[in-house]
């Protein structure tokens, strides 16, 4: 069951605080990612109706030594963050 930050993120997500993602992606495979929440971060409901959570990739960042942004969606599973 994926968290929620709508009232995490003001009580638990910090700027600059890190945790792990796991969320299913448009093809269906399951990725897990080491991510960072900054103030370029957000939750947020899509028109279409699913939630949204962009987050800084660490891996990707360091793979590609500049700032790299993702989306997680709920429109096949939740997400889960550790």
């Amino acid at each position: 069951m994926g968290l929620s930050l709508n009232n995490r993120k003001k009580k638990y997500m910090k700027t600059d605080q890190t945790f792990t993602i796991t969320f299913t992606k448009q093809n269906g495979e399951s990725t897990t990612r080491k991510a960072k929440w900054t103030d370029k971060c957000k939750e947020f409901v899509a028109s279409a109706g699913h939630k949204c959570l962009t987050f800084l990739d660490l891996d990707a960042t360091e793979r590609y030594g500049k700032d790299q942004y993702r989306m997680a969606t709920d429109k096949i599973t939740t997400w889960s963050i550790k």
